[in-house]
């Protein structure tokens, strides 16, 4: 992806939440100089990866095959094998009209996905077999409290305020069905690292081509930027 296209989407993205009444922690709008200039105080933010993250999933095709997240708290792995700290993570989405995020599940987090207003979110759900294949079984689902039997790659639409409860294992693929959707996501602790499992292979984070500065820094600048590691 080039530098031009993320600063764009950010600003989308900005006027997009907060005109349905979301708005960002102050560390989202710190400019790359205000970076440099951080120092151990922040470290929980880079060490955490809160933040501006923006992906194509390798695929050079973000409009299709794309995501937009910001990851607002997270705790660390550490802190789920201790039982200290923070054990849970909160991240905003926007999913544009027929924008995939490819099929994939975690084998450690599970996840509220939470439609918080615009269009419908629609997902495509499948049990994973022992062998990260997609199983043909039937799939248990928890929609608002409410637990529900569907077959094997069942497609649920979430209308805004409704929401789905992801287990640990359960393939999902999502897009956003009549306009773009503004998306919560409340969950144990997030480790994209180590903690996504794709159904075919694709990478997680954009190579950025830098055709110009960054307007505000994504997830995986602050290594450059940040100098109080």
């Amino acid at each position: 992806m080039k530098r031009s296209e993320v600063n764009a989407i950010m600003q989308e993205a900005d006027a997009f939440m907060k005109a349905h009444g979301f708005y960002l922690p102050p560390f989202a709008y710190w400019t790359p100089e205000e970076w440099r200039r951080r120092g151990p105080e922040v470290r929980e933010i880079v060490e955490n990866k809160l933040g501006w993250d923006i992906t194509d999933f390798g695929q050079g095709d973000y409009r299709n095959f794309g995501l937009f997240l910001f990851t607002i708290r997270n705790g660390s792995p550490e802190n789920l094998r201790t039982g200290q700290g923070k054990t849970y993570a909160e991240k905003v989405l926007i999913v544009d009209v027929d924008q995939v995020t490819p099929m994939h599940f975690h084998w450690h987090k599970t996840e509220d996905i939470i439609n918080r207003g615009g269009g419908r979110l629609a997902l495509q759900l499948y049990n994973s077999t022992a062998d990260e294949k997609l199983a043909e079984t039937d799939i248990t689902v928890s929609l608002d409290g409410v637990q529900r039997t569907l077959k094997a790659g069942a497609t649920v639409l979430l209308e805004t305020g409704e929401s789905i409860t992801l287990p640990t294992g359960l393939y999902h693929k999502f897009w956003g069905v009549d306009s773009r959707v503004l998306v919560g996501e409340v969950s144990k602790v997030n480790d994209d690292a180590n903690d996504n499992c794709f159904l075919d292979p694709i990478g997680r984070f954009p190579q950025i081509e830098e055709d110009e500065p960054p307007l505000y820094l994504l997830i995986g600048d602050y290594e450059r930027y940040y100098q109080a590691q």
